[in-house]
């Protein structure tokens, strides 16, 4: 396939997931959206995340081998309740099988959409990175993600996503959350410069893209593997 058909297919993706994704959406935010979360003296399945993520490189927010060939970047808000789906539905796949055997990396990157705390939680999120626990946060957190917007992602509920995902020191994690404040900005402006207006927004980068290419939101596992595919 030359570059032309590869492009033309990968916006082909893109294209076909913006109609489809709807239809996810819709069913991802009724499974998701009335969820009971957001309770700081209650955060559950650190266990189940810590299992999932054993014995897959960290290095900030990048899952994955360092040298995988594909780079998967996720533009999501910690408040999105569609982004917990993704999280809890779709990626878990990708994860198990394209990262864990070196092909993909994953590449966590804020794009607060929702409200001021979201970029509290992106901060949090980030610091945790610099710890080599970013993903457990990000899936901690999305696990006992509260009611969207509603106040719960507050110090004492970011503090306990935290220590549930393992970071250990977190006198450092408080002082880097405030530091890092402004690379959530800078990662939300990338986004909107990529032109994305909602999350999870997703791009790719490998050896068959001319750099970082956008691929919208894909419906499904198999619409992943078939973008990672096309990015070879």
């Amino acid at each position: 396939m030359n570059d032309a058909d590869r492009r033309t297919k990968l916006m082909q993706l893109a294209a076909g997931a913006v109609f489809l994704a709807i239809v996810v959406v819709v069913a991802l935010i009724v499974v998701n959206g009335s969820g009971s979360g957001g309770d700081a003296e209650n955060i559950e399945g650190a266990a189940e995340v810590s299992d999932s993520l054993s014995g897959i490189p960290q290095n900030e927010m990048v899952l994955g081998d360092p040298s995988a060939p594909v780079e998967l970047v996720e533009f999501g808000d910690l408040q999105c309740p569609v982004c917990k789906g993704f999280a809890e539905e779709i990626l878990p796949p990708i994860i198990e099988n394209q990262v864990k055997n070196g092909e993909v990396k994953l590449d966590f990157r804020n794009f607060t959409i929702i409200g001021p705390q979201s970029v509290d939680a992106g901060a949090a999120a980030l610091a945790a990175g610099t710890q080599g626990r970013g993903w457990n946060f990000v899936e901690l957190f999305y696990k006992n993600q509260g009611i969207e917007d509603s106040g719960y992602a507050d110090d004492a509920f970011l503090e306990a996503v935290a220590k549930g995902a393992g970071v250990k020191d977190l006198a450092k994690w408080n002082e880097d959350r405030k530091l890092l404040r402004p690379k959530v900005e800078e990662t939300t402006q990338e986004a909107q410069q990529l032109g994305f207006n909602g999350t999870p927004s997703f791009a790719i980068k490998g050896p068959g893209t001319k750099g970082l290419e956008t691929i919208g939101t894909p419906n499904s596992t198999a619409a992943f593997e078939e973008a990672i595919e096309e990015s070879r």
